[in-house]
């Protein structure tokens, strides 16, 4: 009885390590396809700033621009205004394409009151436009268009 479940212990440990050395600790994440990347973009989008005065969150693209390499690190600001705060909540992230794609759940685990930091993102080559809406507590919503340029 005690060799049984001392082989399964090594069993499981042998499979543990197995997909340990499967999945390096620093591999990046994936935000978009090549199958996504390859849908029709949107008929007139275009990447848009925030325009007018207002109250609500804004939102800085701090990765750098012109031509990026894959992987790259994604960084993004959000600047409450009047006493609010953000509601990370809120972020929700989209890819725009024909249909749309939801990324929100593949930079949650990277969303914090002060905006997003993906140390290492994979992207296909070519240009990727991206919304990023948010709100504080306040309700004010804040939203921004960028373009990921990504060279082959």
């Amino acid at each position: 009885m005690i060799v049984r479940i001392w082989c399964l212990g090594l069993l499981l440990g042998s499979v543990a390590a197995l997909i340990a050395g499967a999945m390096p600790a620093n591999a990046a994440q994936v935000l978009i396809t090549a199958e996504e990347a390859a849908l029709p973009p949107p008929k007139g989008a275009i990447a848009t700033e925030r325009r007018g005065i207002t109250r609500g969150p804004k939102v800085d693209v701090v990765t750098g621009a012109g031509q990026l390499k894959s992987p790259m690190r994604l960084q993004l600001k959000f600047e409450p205004y009047g006493g609010a705060k953000i509601d990370p909540d809120s972020v929700k992230v989209t890819y725009l394409r024909t249909p749309n794609v939801d990324l929100t759940s593949r930079v949650r685990s990277f969303v914090l009151p002060s905006g997003i930091d993906m140390p290492e993102v994979e992207l296909p080559a070519g240009e990727h436009m991206v919304r990023v809406d948010i709100k504080d507590t306040d309700g004010r919503v804040g939203t921004t268009s960028f373009v990921l340029k990504v060279a082959p």
